[in-house]
């Protein structure tokens, strides 16, 4: 058989298994699709141009007046918040009295890039600080007319909203809670290799996520995956839910942010792209309320570390919070432990409830909203 023919063969057997996993990809998504009452989807739009998406869920009985910005990490999407119930912090919070709006960073999901503006696989940690928080938290307090809001981000989420508090947007913040979000970076040779893998692989249109988890979603739970133990304590979090949250969760990744990554694991650095701000520097002039949170277990962001960046901090209101068996909870948390370990919705979620309660201006009894055509205002 001469050349041509074997190439001929070559290229007609990956058309068919391009085309058998594409549909093998559809039957996970289906499956493992999502079965609860969808959020009424929004659009936020930035300075240079970018329009993000925002996820709502209202409280049926609205009982404070700040309401929620739920921040994903990386390689995620608005479903690390708001899932379905009994793993979704969205839903609990909003059972409790808060509106809610899970966020979704440019280049996730539906977000549509400025016709003239970068490119997602230029976007950088920089962009989301200074677009993307200060455009979803105008959004979110001109639909519920509050004076402020309140930022949770899990992981990367986190680390923004350090960030995006220490600008003038800083200002419309009630508070800050930071879940399993790594402001120091201790020496640790997987994450290093792994995070250089990542930012060699992102060239040059992002590393793309969703196949290889979509790929992968119906065999997590039967088998551990090497490496599960970077990202949560597998015996934390029941199968089924380990296989939906593949199905639902994971998006790609930025190459730029990839490299700013690499640049504070390499260097123990929490700044811009440019260096040129320190963030971290910039903990201890925050003011405003702020919870540290995170697992007994979390190579990500470790006991220790999170002690240095409660310790770091300079609110005069700050708490500091670590989940696992020493402190009498039912299991040690991993990463995503925090908000899909079986304990979650029973040690985690209430925790963030109060605190956020005991912070939030509670609305008088019998306030009912009355949406006008813009969502301004109370009524």
């Amino acid at each position: 058989m001469d050349a041509a023919r074997w190439a001929l063969w070559l290229v007609v057997a990956v058309l068919v298994l391009a085309a058998v996993n594409g549909l093998w990809i559809l039957g996970v998504r289906r499956r493992y699709r999502l079965r609860t009452t969808p959020p009424q989807r929004l659009r936020a739009r930035c300075e240079d141009g970018w329009e993000l998406t925002l996820y709502e869920r209202r409280a049926a009985h609205r009982r404070f007046e700040e309401p929620v910005l739920l921040c994903h990490g990386l390689a995620a999407n608005r479903c690390t918040f708001d899932f379905e119930p009994p793993y979704s912090m969205a839903h609990f919070l909003a059972e409790a009295g808060f509106d809610c709006f899970s966020v979704e960073f440019r280049g996730i999901g539906d977000s549509r890039p400025s016709p003239r503006g970068r490119r997602w696989p230029d976007v950088t940690v920089d962009d989301l600080v200074t677009q993307d928080g200060p455009a979803v938290i105008q959004e979110v307090l001109a639909r519920t007319g509050a004076r402020r809001a309140f930022w949770i981000g899990h992981s990367l989420g986190g680390l923004v909203g350090y960030a995006v508090a220490q600008g003038p947007a800083g200002a419309r913040l009630a508070g800050l809670l930071a879940l399993g979000s790594p402001v120091f970076f201790a020496p640790d040779p997987l994450l290093h290799r792994l995070i250089h893998l990542g930012a060699r692989a992102a060239w040059p249109r992002g590393f793309r996520n969703e196949w290889l988890s979509h790929t992968m979603a119906p065999f997590l739970g039967y088998a551990t995956l090497p490496l599960s133990d970077v990202i949560i304590n597998p015996r934390h979090i029941l199968p089924p839910i380990q296989r939906k949250v593949y199905a639902n969760m994971m998006s790609s990744m930025s190459r730029n942010v990839l490299q700013q990554l690499r640049d504070w694991l390499d260097h123990d650095a929490f700044r811009s792209f440019d260096g040129s701000v320190d963030w971290r520097a910039g903990l201890a002039k925050l003011s405003l309320p702020v919870m540290v949170m995170g697992g007994s277990m979390d190579r990500l962001a470790p006991p220790k570390n999170l002690r240095a960046q409660y310790e770091l901090v300079g609110s005069p209101d700050k708490k500091l919070h670590v989940f696992g068996c020493e402190r009498g909870d039912k299991m040690d948390y991993g990463h995503g432990d925090l908000l899909f370990g079986t304990g979650a919705p029973i040690e985690v979620y209430p925790e963030i409830r109060d605190w956020l309660a005991a912070r939030a201006t509670a609305l008088p009894l019998g306030t009912v909203q009355v949406p006008s055509p813009s969502g301004r205002g109370l009524g």
